[in-house]
């Protein structure tokens, strides 16, 4: 079986999870008529509103990992 080439399918993931986000209002996607074509990303309000979920995942996850290695 030949190897697989990541950055393709990477790219395709990831430009999915963005316009998933995007369709959930967390991201706001703003295109610039450049070439080569740019696209840049950022959050909104309610994208912001989950820092500390995501901070508190983070924590829980550093503990885990120090739990592991002891």
């Amino acid at each position: 079986m030949p190897p697989s080439r990541p950055g393709r399918e990477g790219r395709f993931a990831r430009r999915s999870q963005l316009r998933a986000m995007e369709a959930d209002g967390l991201v706001h996607r703003e295109v610039f008529a450049e070439v080569p074509p740019r696209v840049e990303y950022s959050l909104t309000p309610l994208g912001q509103s989950l820092a500390p979920v995501i901070d508190a995942l983070k924590a829980w996850g550093e503990g885990f990992k120090a739990q592991l290695a002891s």
